[in-house]
């Protein structure tokens, strides 16, 4: 008796109807079905894909990981501190960095910046060198040093490798007080000569420009203090060894990883994807109540077989399974065909880039990422929906 209600479910699934409107509402429901799962599938691949990129922009323009102070803005590097960091078998490589919020001017053209004071080690290892579209990865230019500028601050300000001006650097002094009479004679200056321009393509070019440590501590009046220690590890170590970290510096510093270093963008593509999920399930949704209806217009047709069954000593619970298997079927069929078709088209897509992207973009087409987590997702929304669905009229036999 137990697939009896499946058994006839079946039979209704496939038999036809005494009303062909039945059948055609049936098929509707299962088409909708299948176009909302497909459109679920295509789109959040299509936000994996982004994600994708910006992820890896991310990682191009920042490191690993990156160990800050707690409170303040600069730490000194305790060597003996800091010793099981570089014993590390997972830490690559090791810099140190000063970052400060400055005034820059070149002939008459003014921006605020971020300056970014990097050392030997990273002006050799950063993969940002890979990024220069104008003049050179170098920090020296005849007496003055060299400062390669984010494209974005380099066109505000019309910074030009090929230039001989220098660029002026201002910061408040530390150690001064600021004169009420002469304000300006309270700022420091460093002057350097643009030798490159960098593209990323993230934010950071619209206000960064990269310059030997030596001349940012010059600068801010520091001696042997950092901003931060960038460190570079084995790939997919980084989880791993922030923990490492953290436990063998103590809590006086920070130690994020990629995520936590860029944390509102990854959590604000994270909302972005879950509002699309959810006004997509919305609309399975609304698409379903085809189904509904077509329920109960079998629920209506089929009084008679019902009746036939009571008869024979059928229990009211399996006349109501045999409708909400119905439901569940015509909703299945739907959801199986969608995301069939959903992964196909993704994985077209991914392969030959079939849609391409408009305008001038990183990449030609659409980027597309298929996750077997989103299918998992995907899978079980529609089916709670199909299952909601279907219960209800079945309910009401």
């Amino acid at each position: 008796m137990a697939n009896v209600p499946l058994r006839f479910a079946l039979r209704y699934l496939f038999a036809r109807k005494s009303y062909n409107v039945i059948n055609w509402i049936s098929g509707i429901g299962a088409l909708g079905m299948a176009v909302g799962t497909a459109a679920l599938v295509i789109i959040l691949s299509v936000f994996n894909g982004f994600n994708k990129i910006v992820s890896e922009s991310f990682g191009e323009t920042s490191a690993d990981i990156v160990i800050l102070p707690a409170s303040g803005k600069v730490f000194t590097p305790d060597s003996a501190l800091f010793a099981p960091v570089l014993a590390n078998p997972d830490v690559i490589t090791l810099s140190s960095t000063i970052q400060e919020q400055v005034f820059i001017s070149l002939e008459g053209q003014q921006s605020l910046a971020r300056v970014k004071g990097i050392d030997e080690v990273e002006q050799e290892e950063w993969s940002m060198k890979d990024k220069v579209v104008s003049g050179s990865w170098s920090f020296r230019k005849g007496s003055y040093p060299g400062a390669v500028f984010g494209a974005g601050l380099a066109h505000s300000i019309g910074a030009n490798p090929s230039f001989v001006t220098p660029i002026d650097i201002f910061y408040p002094s530390r150690k001064e007080a600021v004169s009420m009479a002469n304000p300006a004679a309270s700022l420091r200056k460093a002057r350097v000569l643009c030798t490159g321009v960098f593209s990323s393509g993230s934010e950071i070019d619209a206000n960064t420009l990269i310059v030997p440590i030596g001349t940012v501590r010059e600068l801010l009046e520091y001696e042997t203090e950092v901003s931060s220690l960038e460190l570079w590890t084995a790939p997919g170590e980084a989880g791993n060894t922030v923990k490492t970290i953290h436990e063998q510096i103590g809590d006086g510093f920070k130690v994020l990883d990629r995520f936590h270093q860029n944390e509102s963008v990854f959590k604000m593509m994270s909302y972005e994807k879950l509002a699309i999920y959810l006004i997509l399930i919305f609309v399975v949704i609304i698409i379903a109540f085809n189904i509904y209806s077509s329920l109960k217009m079998l629920v209506i047709e089929k009084q008679y077989d019902m009746g036939t069954l009571r008869s024979m000593g059928a229990p009211e619970q399996m006349l109501r399974k045999v409708f909400l298997y119905e439901g569940l079927l015509v909703s299945m069929l739907g959801m199986l065909a969608g995301l069939l078709i959903g992964v196909v088209l993704v994985i077209v897509q991914a392969r030959f880039g079939i849609v391409p992207m408009p305008g001038n973009f990183l990449v030609e087409s659409y980027p597309v990422v298929l996750k077997f987590t989103d299918l998992i997702l995907i899978a079980g929304g529609v089916a709670v929906v199909g299952y909601l669905i279907a219960l209800i009229p079945s309910r009401k036999i």
